[in-house]
């Protein structure tokens, strides 16, 4: 039962952190990084005020649709012992 607690609080542990971490951390590219420069100084530039945001975004889905299919992967395995030992 301790084993279980002890990784249930470092499962949340880096979860907060992992949840806390990219809103410090500056997600462009290279390229985008470029490309953002580049419109800041020409007058007619297009608004990037969201585009850090915008990539977070787009980074965070793929590990979320990971997590949850390891989750169910991992609740369904642990199902399969308890059917067969029990």
């Amino acid at each position: 039962m301790k084993k279980v607690v002890y990784s249930g609080l470092v499962a949340l542990f880096l979860g907060v952190l992992l949840s806390v971490l990219p809103l410090s951390v500056q997600a462009q590219c290279t390229m985008c990084k470029t490309q953002v420069e580049a419109s800041r100084q020409e007058k007619d530039g297009y608004d990037t005020t969201g585009l850090n945001k915008g990539i977070l975004y787009l980074m965070t889905i793929p590990y979320v649709l990971i997590g949850t299919v390891g989750y169910f992967w991992y609740r369904h395995s642990q199902q399969k012992k308890k059917t067969a030992h029990g």
